[in-house]
């Protein structure tokens, strides 16, 4: 009997450990029921991009002594699964940032993860926000705005008005990342899908 139930204990133990190492392998939830459609279409549209990397350059501001001038913009869309979307996003030889997607119960969270060469995170990281319309444009399939959410604002004061947006334009095959502050850009990247 003794025995008996030691492996009843252990069999459990052991059925439970590989749920919980394995909490990854739980079917996806349905994003619709998390997000809004919208929210959901352009989730799925970056899931479907995955693998793919967009080459490209600054287009704004057009300052020579801006740290992004003249470097190579690359990203690549990786690490996808229905918790998220990772893209590393390198600017010439700095390969420190990674976008990050994040279906939550909020809405769409944008984040931008910023690492050490060794993997240490920088002091300024995970900023970003949560998907919304912007000055009366909708956010879209295609297209989302994100606005400075409060950790962002705590973070890096000066930027609690920044919202970014991010485009897949289908038909020219770009990906395009936007950043305005105070309602005035401040910064455009225009990337180009690589066959």
């Amino acid at each position: 009997m003794k025995s008996t139930l030691k492996f009843i204990a252990s069999f459990f133990l052991a059925t439970l450990i590989t749920a919980c190492a394995c909490s990854s392998c739980a079917p996806a939830p349905n994003l619709e029921d998390m997000m809004s459609k919208s929210e959901a279409d352009f989730y799925s549209l970056m899931s479907s991009l995955c693998g793919k990397t967009f080459v490209g350059s600054t287009v704004y501001p057009d300052d020579p002594n801006h740290d992004f001038a003249g470097k190579k913009l690359v990203a690549t869309v990786k690490h996808c699964n229905h918790r998220e979307i990772r893209i590393p996003f390198s600017v010439g030889e700095d390969a420190s940032r990674t976008w990050v997607l994040t279906p939550t119960p909020q809405g769409l969270l944008f984040k931008h993860d910023h690492r050490h060469a060794d993997g240490t995170p920088d002091r300024i990281t995970n900023y970003g926000g949560f998907s919304g319309s912007y000055k009366g444009e909708a956010v879209t399939g295609t297209k989302q705005f994100f606005h400075a959410d409060d950790f962002t604002a705590n973070l890096i004061p000066e930027a609690k008005s920044n919202v970014w947006m991010m485009e897949f334009i289908p038909e020219t095959k770009e990906l395009v990342y936007y950043l305005e502050r105070h309602q005035k850009p401040r910064y455009k990247a225009v990337l180009k899908l690589q066959n």
